[in-house]
């Protein structure tokens, strides 16, 4: 057995990054900019006003002024601005040649032969200034990051219509064991439903990869070869759930090795999610995850993720704290990591959930949050802070 970070860095160092691609801004929503996006305009492109309001000289404030124009966002001034003149003006609005000042309208005192008044208020002076924002040429997105919303407006505000983003790798989901029947299928006495496979689906879709589901595999060695064989040919990422513990019908480890796949590691020092297999033939990746579905959705979370996300040129950073546990933890086998799920309670401290064991399932609902517990750690009092990545 290997650690986890041992297995996570030995994961990482044999990721190869998907090559890049222009899409349309619109669908780039969850993708991850494969280049730096540059501003083609100054933001703003003009002194624009903040309010609405007239634009004057600060020093004819408290004077009479007479109004001679009015300037809607969109309309070029056909006037300036001098002295005892000032020009009426609506919030995006070009300020006018001349003015220092913007006075809101609120400000704004009519008086009985047609001009108006001006107080100042505390503040600015309500004027955007040309490239106050950003510069043209300037870099307003970088490389690496995930797109979201708020990057979309700005690349509309820049012209980038057609961003360069990562390519999603195309990963498939194998389930071996005779035991499996697809979801819609009524199980008979010694089968289960294919659970697995749905959940991994899910996670590499969430992850910003293509998923594609491979079928069941059934329990025989050169049929596992010929589906390994193919899938290794045609997708990034092969991932397989079952086979590659240690009973008799565990053969996938054979089968890889059959296959051309160098295995670099078999076995990871955590609990759940021990029998974890890793391999790579070429630019093509493999994960063997465990048969339970708990161990196969941790396994996933910890390896796995943070491999897709590096092939995307994107590094996975989950969200880890510390916080206070509400009850005693305590465990008998101690020789590995622990990885318990958890939820948050409303005082900020965690709880594990109730969990029978790897195949219980429905415990996952439950959880928000993964506590890490030491190998050699058999007791947590309450109170004591422990390490958790959040879901």
């Amino acid at each position: 057995m290997i650690s986890l970070k041992d297995a996570l860095d030995r994961v990482l160092a044999n990721v190869p990054v998907t090559g890049t691609e222009s899409i349309r801004l619109e669908n780039c929503a969850g993708r991850v900019l494969a280049a730096n996006v540059v501003s083609d305009v100054d933001m703003p492109p003009f002194n624009k006003s903040a309010v609405d309001g007239f634009a004057c000289l600060k020093s004819d404030i408290g004077k009479e002024l007479q109004v001679i124009e009015t300037v809607p966002a969109g309309k070029i001034p056909e006037n300036k601005v001098s002295p005892g003149i000032c020009i009426k003006i609506m919030t995006g609005a070009m300020v006018p040649e001349g003015a220092d000042f913007v006075a809101m309208v609120e400000n704004s005192q009519p008086l009985n032969n047609g001009t108006i008044r001006l107080d100042a208020a505390p503040g600015g002076i309500n004027i955007c200034f040309t490239a106050e924002d950003v510069k043209n040429g300037d870099i307003v997105l970088e490389k690496g990051i995930t797109v979201m919303p708020q990057h979309i407006a700005v690349m509309a505000a820049v012209g980038c219509t057609e961003p360069v983003v990562y390519k999603k790798p195309h990963i498939t989901v194998l389930s071996t064991g005779d035991e499996l029947v697809e979801p819609d299928c009524k199980p008979g006495l010694s089968q289960i439903r294919n659970s697995n496979a749905s959940q991994l689906m899910a996670q590499v879709v969430q992850a910003g990869a293509e998923a594609v589901y491979g079928g069941i595999v059934s329990d025989d060695a050169e049929v596992t070869f010929q589906k390994i064989s193919s899938a290794v040919n045609e997708f990034d990422i092969v991932i397989l759930t079952g086979g590659v513990s240690m009973g008799d019908y565990d053969f996938v480890p054979d089968v890889m090795k059959r296959a051309g796949i160098e295995i670099i590691f078999h076995s990871i020092a955590i609990q759940p999610g021990k029998p974890t297999l890793f391999g790579r033939k070429g630019n093509k990746l493999v994960f063997g995850l465990p048969g339970n579905p708990v161990s196969s959705y941790i396994a996933f979370e910890l390896i796995v993720r943070p491999a897709i996300c590096r092939m995307i040129g994107k590094e996975y950073i989950p969200v880890q704290f510390n916080a206070p546990l509400s009850a005693d933890f305590m465990r008998r086998n101690t020789s590995r990591e622990a990885i318990v799920p958890v939820k948050f309670i409303e005082d900020g401290s965690v709880e594990p959930v109730s969990m029978h064991g790897s195949a219980h399932i429905h415990a996952l609902t439950y959880a928000n949050g993964l506590m890490i517990v030491p190998a050699g750690t058999a007791l947590i009092s309450k109170g004591e802070m422990v390490h958790v990545r959040s879901l």
